[in-house]
């Protein structure tokens, strides 16, 4: 199998073109095979029962390793925050992290002890004294204090947090309110914030190659409107979250609605994710 480095992914295959990612949790040092974890959620899209309904010997299509989340191993210090299945890529990373013998911390929060994934595995890994475990059914002192945690950056130090979307709020909003610069700031979303699609217009996009002209209208995409006009743009989560379907703006602004692009990219609106994001104005013109 191809190497992977800390925080990567490989994007998996599943009957009816269900195409989810899943982070490579196991140690990136030692190869050998990939291991993911998935939580079985009923509720999810579809991605999760399809997993859990896999029989041993089932043969797979999946990616490349990919690393949208990747570890900058010249931190002076490395602080991960991990919520509930949140903890796979951090996993991966305190392994890395653990044979670079550099200094970190992993903050690991769960609801309760019987759903923190590899908890055991945390206990018994050489690491283990720089994990801590905070649980919701557990005693008022161990829960995560964010604010406390994060009160004094350090310019070496960095952030990386992964886990529902709630937790990560908390976490990237305690560290802004300390002054944390963003960019020591890293995260990596599971599912996407809602979006209020309430009031949704119709807009063009022109191919910037050929002068073509679509129309989206509310309710569809953007990119399952350039997909049914035989336009090829790849596409993986289709929430805005992994970055696969990104294309380039030439003119006209992006209602911007994913969660891969930082503050900055947004504000220079010039790309955008055509499977969730539309556009402020009558007409964007992309770079295809």
């Amino acid at each position: 199998m191809p190497p992977f480095s800390a925080g990567a992914h490989v994007d998996v295959h599943l009957l009816g073109g269900l195409v989810r990612q899943y982070s490579l949790c196991g140690d990136p040092d030692e190869g050998g095979p990939y291991e993911i974890a998935v939580l079985r959620e009923p509720a999810s899209r579809g991605g999760s029962v399809a997993m859990h309904g896999l029989q041993e010997g089932a043969r797979l299509t999946i990616s490349p390793p990919r690393n949208l989340f990747a570890l900058d191993e010249t931190a002076s210090k490395t602080l991960l925050f991990a919520g509930g299945i949140g903890i796979t890529p951090l996993l991966a990373m305190a392994r890395r992290l653990h044979r670079l013998g550099a200094e970190f911390e992993l903050h690991y929060c769960a609801r309760t002890p019987a759903r923190a994934a590899f908890l055991e595995a945390l206990r018994q890994a050489p690491f283990a004294a720089r994990v801590v475990t905070h649980f919701d059914d557990g005693a008022p002192a161990q829960a995560l204090n964010a604010a406390a945690v994060l009160a004094h950056p350090d310019a070496g130090t960095h952030l990386y947090v992964c886990g529902p979307g709630g937790f990560m709020a908390y976490v990237l909003a305690s560290a802004q309110a300390a002054g944390w610069d963003e960019s020591r700031l890293h995260r990596e979303y599971f599912t996407a914030p809602a979006t209020d699609t309430v009031g949704d217009q119709a807009f063009e996009i022109e191919i910037a190659s050929t002068g073509q002209v679509l129309t989206v209208p509310p309710g569809r995409s953007a990119w399952a409107v350039l997909d049914e006009a035989g336009l090829f743009v790849p596409v993986s989560c289709e929430q805005g979250i992994c970055g696969t379907c990104l294309v380039g703006v030439k003119s006209g602004l992006p209602e911007h609605r994913d969660s891969y692009l930082t503050d900055a990219e947004h504000a220079a609106n010039d790309q955008f994710t055509p499977c969730c994001s539309r556009a402020k104005t009558a007409r964007l013109v992309l770079d295809l």
